[in-house]
């Protein structure tokens, strides 16, 4: 950090009539690294000249002694930036013109080292390291009513809960967030022979059989369910609770566990999550990220998420995007029938100013607001609006819902974020402009982790 900052009303006005802080340091001829402190984060510009160093990624400045200044350079001389008595790796110009160091370019053997170091991990672990000191989980009886189901989720702060069937002694499902979004559309139906009135009567159950006659058998993404409950046990490792999520492409697995020789009448113990086996490894690794060579990489030299195609690539796939005042009724047709979990939600400006995602519908449940609109006649902003006050893990994440990174952050940063309890996405923005350039999800992370 610089010191000694004056104030220079004349020259350090900005815009908005802010006030800069012109900063004047001597320094000794040599490379010399530097960051930036911006919005409580430290950041590097990426415009400039960058490399890796200790303290993550980091800009450079070469001074050149005195006698290299007044000497005349030849065309083909070149000013160096040594650091240890070495030279300094060559600057490579990328697509976007920006210049960096060719030893950022991410190899395979860095790759393969990680992924090896990573699958000895999760394998040593089970799913115990996941469970909290304490804590609760939530399961629903499946003759539970449908519209005190929507309570509890809100009130609990879940989007997903198994469904406990006592006559069987089993676990048979799960009910989600998306169960809710298909209840409010046929709801909006005219033709719908579901009414809100029958809400207070309607059983989980009952709503199970009408879904598999309206669209077949659906898990949680809207894909066609297979046979039971998707789960594993306490002794499970992380490797093969993170394979079994990425696998049969599920949110959470419950941790269950039986002392009967048939299984039944089993215990619940957890939901594990993505998230969770992701803050296991960042809790491992953060001290030592040198056994991981990947963890300080960018996040743009990495084959990793969903990014937005530049105007000469017409192979990418195109992100689905809203704008705030569209209805929440296509924000919901978006969700279902694109089988995504999250929509980034941008102003006339095409800025990220938010996401709409499958959980937030939960949002509805308070004060009954579901029985009192229309899907069609709702803005997304104002469906928004109404889940800032929730209480919900899913929801405020300390006053920072929308989880944003920058394409020349390390991978480390994105994975943290990801760790948030109830992150599951963290969206990749432009510097200043904030217009979305990728998404990563949690699974994104897990998929190129495991290879």
């Amino acid at each position: 950090m610089f010191s000694r900052a004056t104030e220079n009303s004349q020259e350090g006005a900005g815009a908005a009539g802010s006030v800069l802080l012109p900063v004047v340091c001597s320094l000794t001829p040599g490379l010399h690294q530097f960051k930036f402190f911006v919005d409580g984060e430290w950041r590097h510009d990426e415009r400039q000249p960058f490399l890796t160093g200790n303290y993550g990624i980091v800009n450079t400045i070469y001074l050149p002694p005195e006698s290299a200044l007044l000497s005349p350079r030849t065309p083909n001389s070149r000013v160096g930036m040594d650091l240890d008595n070495e030279p300094s790796p060559p600057m490579a110009a990328e697509p976007d013109g920006s210049m960096q160091d060719t030893a950022l370019r991410i190899s395979e053997a860095d790759i393969k080292l990680s992924r090896s170091r990573i699958s000895i991990f999760l394998s040593s672990h089970t799913a115990y390291d996941l469970f909290p000191d304490s804590g609760k989980v939530i399961a629903l009886d499946i003759n539970l009513p449908v519209k005190q189901a929507f309570h509890v989720l809100y009130d609990e702060g879940i989007s997903v809960a198994p469904l406990w069937d006592c006559a069987r002694g089993q676990f048979v499902g799960v009910l989600s967030a998306l169960d809710f979004i298909l209840i409010l559309q046929e709801l909006g139906n005219r033709g719908s022979n579901l009414t809100e009135e029958e809400l207070e009567t309607h059983t989980i159950s009952a709503w199970k059989d009408g879904k598999h006659q309206m669209f077949g058998q659906l898990d949680e993404h809207g894909r066609p369910l297979q046979g039971n409950i998707i789960h594993a046990g306490p002794y499970d490792c992380l490797k093969d609770v993170a394979l079994k999520i990425l696998q049969n492409k599920v949110s959470t697995v419950p941790i269950m566990h039986s002392s009967s020789q048939d299984g039944s009448f089993p215990q619940l113990l957890h939901l594990a999550s993505l998230s969770g086996i992701l803050r296991c490894i960042c809790r491992h690794f953060r001290h030592t990220t040198s056994s991981l060579p990947i963890l300080l990489q960018p996040i743009c030299k990495i084959p990793l998420g969903t990014w937005v195609p530049r105007s000469e690539d017409q192979s990418g796939r195109p992100l689905v995007m809203l704008r705030r005042n569209e209805s929440l009724s296509l924000a919901l047709s978006l969700l279902v029938q694109a089988k995504v979990s999250s929509i980034p939600i941008l102003d006339e400006n095409n800025s990220l100013v938010d996401t709409y995602s499958r959980s937030d519908i939960t949002a509805l449940a308070k004060d009954r607001v579901y029985a009192q609109i229309h899907l069609d006649e709702m803005s997304i902003h104002q469906a928004l609006q109404l889940g800032q006050d929730a209480h919900s893990t899913y929801g405020g994440f300390n006053g920072q819902r929308c989880q944003m990174c920058l394409r020349s952050d390390p991978l480390l940063k994105v994975m943290e974020r990801l760790a948030t309890p109830g992150v599951r996405r963290v969206i990749i923005v432009e510097a200043g402009s904030k217009r979305v350039e990728g998404i990563i999800s949690l699974s994104d992370v897990f998929r190129f982790l495991l290879g």
